[in-house]
């Protein structure tokens, strides 16, 4: 029998599988844009730890010129040696520093190579910063993949709502028979032929409410989804406010964080001055260039915490196309 009418069961059913094959397609587009996520965050990554190794490299090379003045200072009877012992434990610390950054460098373009799946040994530095993206929620709502994956889900439970109300109503099919009465095959065929042409209607007036459970359970289904939609909905927008208010707080303590530096560079050079003319002891000079890590190292922190804001925020933006 050839349907000619069911209800719009089979419609749905069409429309089902499509939105199915839609849901399998922001799949495949959700784990590009993380690629390309992760790829842009390392880029991000490497720079700011170039920055950094330039920083400590700077510190590095500073309190070598501090061991040389020591060095000749305890020459001409002016240093002790546990002015110098001091200094090279200071020294030590900061290569420390520095080889564990060069490592995390190292891992990071190794990251790099897998993600692109090809060595990559350098990249054109970017600012160690990742902006701060301009949102628009109601353009995010429409782009989002997980909002359009979830408004998609809430689709297709209307689809099944509506194939569910076609158990309701009839069936309509059309049949055709078309044979012979002859004895033997093939022989008077023709002369002896009929057919039968006709249209047949079903239709279950009662199977024990079995349809009205199924639609009863759809239309739960779909109250269910549809409030999921609207929590998600809700949580993500209370959550990119607090992203970037984070990321701008830590904006802001990026950038006090960077006029301590400069300051607490300017005052170790100037107490390596005062110690060269003996105004001052190795420890204060030291104590000053503690200061000076101590503070690059918050420096670093801020960044990295900021960074991670942003790249937080730009995964849950994670845009499609339109539906």
């Amino acid at each position: 029998m050839v349907p000619l009418y069911t209800g719009g069961k089979l419609e749905q059913y069409g429309k089902i599988t499509k939105a199915l094959q839609h849901m399998s397609q922001l799949d495949t587009s959700k784990l590009l844009n993380e690629k390309v996520f992760q790829t842009t965050k390392t880029f991000y990554d490497i720079s700011l730890l170039d920055q950094y190794i330039n920083n400590l490299t700077n510190i590095s090379q500073n309190i070598n010129k501090l061991k040389s003045i020591v060095q000749n200072m305890k020459d001409e009877g002016f240093a002790k040696e546990i002015d110098e012992l001091e200094v090279q434990t200071r020294q030590a610390e900061a290569d420390s520093l520095l080889t564990q950054a060069n490592y995390n460098k190292e891992l990071a373009y190794q990251y790099l190579s897998f993600l692109l799946n090809k060595s990559v040994v350098s990249i054109q530095p970017l600012t160690d910063l990742a902006p701060i993206p301009e949102i628009y929620i109601n353009n995010f709502l429409q782009n989002n993949l997980d909002i359009q994956k979830a408004e998609l889900g809430l689709k297709i439970t209307e689809m099944a709502i509506k194939a569910e109300k076609a158990n309701f109503l009839p069936t309509v099919g059309a049949f055709g028979e078309y044979g012979s009465s002859d004895n033997e095959a093939f022989n008077e065929f023709q002369n002896k032929d009929f057919y039968t042409v006709g249209v047949q209607l079903e239709w279950n007036l009662f199977n024990g409410n079995i349809d009205k459970n199924n639609l009863d359970k759809a239309k739960v289904e779909n109250m269910k989804v549809r409030d999921q939609v609207e929590l998600a909905q809700k949580g993500i927008g209370l959550k990119i406010a607090k992203l970037q208010t984070e990321a701008r707080s830590k904006e802001a303590e990026i950038k006090s964080l960077e006029t301590q530096f400069e300051f607490a560079s300017k005052v170790y050079e100037s107490y390596q001055e005062q110690y060269k003319e003996g105004i001052t002891s190795i420890s204060d000079v030291l104590i000053k260039q503690s200061k000076e890590l101590e503070v690059l190292l918050k420096l670093l922190t801020a960044k990295n915490d900021k960074n991670a804001k942003v790249f937080e925020l730009r995964s849950i933006l994670n845009e499609g196309e339109q539906l």
